[in-house]
């Protein structure tokens, strides 16, 4: 009988393992948890950027102001795209480099235009990778301006750019990027670049862009959540309809 006894002591379970045990399968739940969350979320992402669910929404994209990320506003969005859309044809690309927001906007229009419209390429260049679940998507590094796809180069029509960060590094880098994918011009036609940035870059994106004859317009975007810093936009042509004109100094 003593020795039963001692076989059912050996098969309790000490108080700090079966702590530790629950530990474990607190985790556990906890982890299942949160892969759910994320699942549906990943999901929920997916089915916006396929259209399920309508109009797209940069809501779903939590903006990372670590990352430097500021998302226009719904409306200076609609405006750049609107304008980088104007007389476009569908043997065009247009490029987005930095901007995601615009991206979405031009993915809205052209998901809103009849079926029959002639509608131009998207490309979205970006470093965070959760944009991944656009098919236009491209990763990018704005520290290595010409890792990209080859076959990009010299093919886009239209550039939209916002470089992340208000250093000379970054507005040299993001212009190298912006000239490599510029279609050449021809005798009709010469790309069509819109750059956004802070007001007091003026002087290095005027030399920068000198090749493409980018002024400084009287447009001022506007951001979802504000932004500290005065921004302004920069581009070769005058907006249609009022969108912008150039600055007087």
């Amino acid at each position: 009988m003593a020795a039963q006894n001692s076989d059912d002591d050996d098969l309790k379970l000490s108080s700090s393992t079966l702590a530790a045990l629950q530990e474990f399968y607190t985790e556990r739940d906890s982890r299942e948890k949160e892969f759910a969350k994320l699942q549906a979320r990943a999901e929920a992402v997916h089915d916006a950027a396929s259209g399920k669910g309508g109009k797209l929404s940069m809501d779903v994209f939590a903006e990372d102001w670590n990352e430097s990320q500021f998302w226009y506003s719904e409306e200076t969005a609609r405006i750049f795209a609107t304008q980088l859309l104007d007389g476009a044809t569908e043997d065009m690309t247009i490029a987005v480099v930095s901007a995601p927001s615009v991206f979405v906007a031009l993915k809205n229009i052209l998901n809103e235009a009849p079926a029959d419209q002639p509608k131009p390429k998207l490309v979205l260049l970006e470093h965070d990778n959760r944009f991944g679940v656009f098919p236009e998507f491209v990763y990018y590094d704005y520290a290595q301006p010409l890792k990209l796809p080859g076959h990009l180069k010299g093919t886009c029509s239209r550039i939209i750019a916002d470089p992340p960060f208000l250093s000379e590094e970054c507005q040299t880098k993001t212009a190298l990027t912006v000239r490599w994918l510029s279609k050449p011009a021809s005798d009709t036609e010469k790309p069509r670049v819109v750059l956004c940035t802070g007001e007091r870059m003026q002087e290095i994106v005027l030399r920068l862009y000198k090749y493409f004859d980018v002024r400084t317009t009287d447009y001022n975007p506007k951001h979802a959540r504000g932004l500290s810093n005065e921004f302004y936009c920069y581009a070769n042509f005058e907006g249609k309809d009022g969108a912008w004109g150039w600055r007087k100094e």
